[in-house]
Parts: C-alpha cells; structure tokens; sequence
C-alpha cells in the first residue's frame, strides 16, 4: 500500500491552510471574511488590467523563458541598479511565487543537515520547506513589546554554529508586517 514518505509525514501542515475551513463557516453565517491568510485581493482589479486581459491577441498561451520574461527581468536589473545592486538579467530567476523562490534557495544554497536562523514569529511554511530540504531552523524570538523589530544582533551570533548557513530576514515580515530599515550590522 502506498504510503506518505518520512519526509512528507514530517513536514508540518500549512497553517494558512488550515485557516479556510473556519473562513468557509463563517461566511456560510453570513460573516465577512478578509482572507488575510492566503494573500487574496480584496481590492477590485483596475479596469485597465482586465480590457488588457480582455483585448490581448494571444493565439498561444505558452510557457516563458525558464527563467522568467527576459524584458521583465531586464527591467528588474535597471530597479536594482537604481538601489545600488548590480546585478544582470541572468542572475535573475523570476518565480511562480514567493513559496516557489524560497524553496529554490534553501535547496540551491543548503545542503541535509545545515541550519537557517529566521526571526519569529516567520511565515510558517519555512518550516516545512525546511524539512523537505533536510535544513533545520533555529528561531530567534522577536517581540511583541518592540513591534516585533529584528532581535539584538548577539542573540543571532549566541545561536550561530559551524552549521549554521544562512540567515532569512524577509522586509517586510511576513506575518508581522515589520518592515526591516536602516540597520546596519557588521558581523
């Protein structure tokens, strides 16, 4: 009988998942719900974008670039440029979603065993994108009382070991909306 991988059986379910059950109940109540779990709009899309949707002559709807719509990431060369990266557009790798981007750097830059420092509370997928890499997490605890702004730099260097590989400060904080500015450390 087929049956889920170890790995599959470790890795935590989404919370933000879990959440739409409970959304479903409450709008068959007659309770307005604001989707603020999966990222859902809750603003009308502008009528320009839907007549460009409308009017396009697509004959073929078909894949991009593998690494995402080469005038797109053009574009996002000359944005960095302008904050003082430089980058070009073959360093760039335009993803399907910010889930699908994490993924592709915890496996392209961690190997089965290493550690990533993350500030909580963190988006929680991490974690499972964590076990399916083979990566473990080491939380640094924001709080509250400060806005959730990122801990002292010595908590992160008390917890920094020979596995440690990488460090995820994500501005702004998902899910606490803190956006990280204007400090500098030196390590």
């Amino acid at each position: 009988m087929l049956q889920i991988s170890e790995r599959g059986q470790q890795m935590s379910p989404s919370p933000i998942r879990k959440l739409v059950p409970y959304a479903e109940a409450a709008k068959k109540r007659g309770i307005k719900v604001f989707h603020l779990n999966i990222g859902q709009p809750d603003i009308e899309t502008p009528p320009s974008i839907l007549n460009a949707v409308r009017k396009a002559d697509i004959r073929v709807l078909e894949y991009s670039h593998s690494a995402g719509n080469e005038s797109y990431r053009k574009k996002l060369v000359n944005y960095y440029k302008s904050v003082g990266i430089d980058v070009t557009p073959e360093q760039i790798l335009i993803t399907t979603g910010g889930s699908e981007a994490i993924m592709f750097g915890f496996f392209a830059c961690l190997n089965p065993g290493d550690e990533v420092i993350i500030p909580e509370p963190f988006y929680a997928n991490y974690n499972g994108f964590a076990v399916a890499a083979g990566v473990k997490v080491i939380p640094i605890t924001s709080s509250i009382d400060t806005g959730f702004a990122l801990p002292p730099i010595n908590d992160f260097e008390n917890v920094i070991t020979t596995k440690t590989k990488a460090i995820i400060v994500c501005s702004p904080n998902n899910p606490t909306g803190y956006l990280y500015r204007g400090r500098r450390w030196k390590i």
